[in-house]
């Protein structure tokens, strides 16, 4: 099992060498950073020492060199550096020292603030809602898939299939402009949600206010689809785990059709489904940009937005990086749960 994570720790490695070359070539070519930091007007002498801090003025390998070494965890820098981009970690050595650090995704062209700051203000937020949407879709789509296996070719089992299909159909960007305008404009005196709204309320008078209820729209837009393949995949695995033999023999032994069905049956059909909710939660964590922007939730996808509007690539190549850290990790947790399942897994 743990040559088996470390393997899979190896590839997921490579896999984030292959992002950083890849955000690094996209983000080539756009624009100059320096009219893009200083404005249109900036002059020659100012423009210049700007490109020199940026590293613009060296040769293209060497300005991805740069780039690497300061987004990777262990980077050598000088002193000077050091105090400047305020990196923060443990570092050996003179003049050059070898640090194990904290990534530094730069700064912002337009706030000037270390990209690593603004997109970890952001991200608890995105992985609250993320957390909120699985939870709806795990539970819904379980429930769902569960409900149609056992009442197979019933209309129970055709409305379960039609739901699912209609929610895999429905891209999340469409769903949350009529969620919102359903729930939070139409109905908004009924329901007491509102079309858009923070985490956080703040007022100038009674201080800043928890508002959970402004989570609910975006979580049930962002879960419709993973709860919609969650359902039908529960449902398939689960119908085919009750033509075992081992659950026939349950039966004979006089278990109960709930005991069954929810202990043995739906235990070894917990795989594929494992699969999609880890595949899709990073997916959630990756995929909340529109959602966030339609309902003005201020994670890491409303500031990518915002970002890209204003032209700021430093926050959005790091928001890329943050994304497919995630992804990595979040599937490595899932070959552990794998490992945890079905201890095969690991030995194969």
């Amino acid at each position: 099992m743990i040559r088996y994570l470390i393997r899979k720790s190896f590839y997921g490695l490579l896999v984030m060498l292959g992002v950083v070359v890849a955000v690094f070539l996209l983000f080539q070519g756009f624009g100059d950073p320096s009219r893009l930091v200083m404005g249109q007007r900036a002059d020659a002498a100012t423009q210049e020492n700007i490109r020199k801090e940026l590293y613009l003025d060296q040769p293209r390998w060497k300005q991805f060199v740069l780039y690497l070494d300061d987004v990777s965890p262990i980077g050598i820098h000088s002193k000077e550096e050091i105090a400047q981009k305020g990196l923060r970690g443990w570092f050996v050595g003179g003049n050059i020292k070898l640090g194990l650090k904290w990534p530094y995704l730069r700064r912002s062209y337009q706030t000037k603030k270390d990209v690593g700051q603004v997109l970890m203000e952001a991200l608890p937020r995105t992985i609250l809602l993320a957390i909120a949407a699985m939870f709806i879709a795990v539970v819904s789509g379980i429930a769902l898939g569960v409900l149609a296996a056992v009442k197979k070719d019933t209309w129970m089992d055709t409305t379960a299939i039609f739901t699912s299909v209609l929610g895999i159909s429905a891209p999340s960007f469409f769903m949350g402009i009529v969620i919102a305008y359903l729930f939070g404009f139409v109905l908004s005196d009924y329901t007491g949600l509102h079309l858009t709204g923070n985490l956080y309320h703040t007022d100038p008078f009674a201080g800043r206010h928890l508002q959970l209820q402004n989570l609910i729209l975006p979580a049930i837009t962002l879960g419709i689809r993973p709860m919609a393949i969650i359902a039908q995949l529960t449902r398939g695995a689960l119908l085919d785990v009750l033509d075992q033999d081992y659950i026939r023999t349950a039966y004979a032994k006089g278990l109960s059709p709930r005991v069954v069905v929810w202990k043995h049956g739906l235990r070894n059909a917990l795989n594929p489904v494992i699969t999609a909710i880890t595949g899709w939660f990073a997916e959630l964590l990756a995929g909340a940009f529109f959602v966030e922007y339609i309902f003005g939730w201020t994670g890491i996808g409303k500031v990518t937005v915002d970002a890209l509007e204003k032209l700021d690539f430093p926050v959005v190549m790091g928001s890329v990086l943050i994304s497919s850290f995630f992804f990595i990790l979040i599937g490595l947790l899932a070959d552990i749960m794998y490992g945890i399942i079905d201890p095969r897994v690991g030995r194969g």
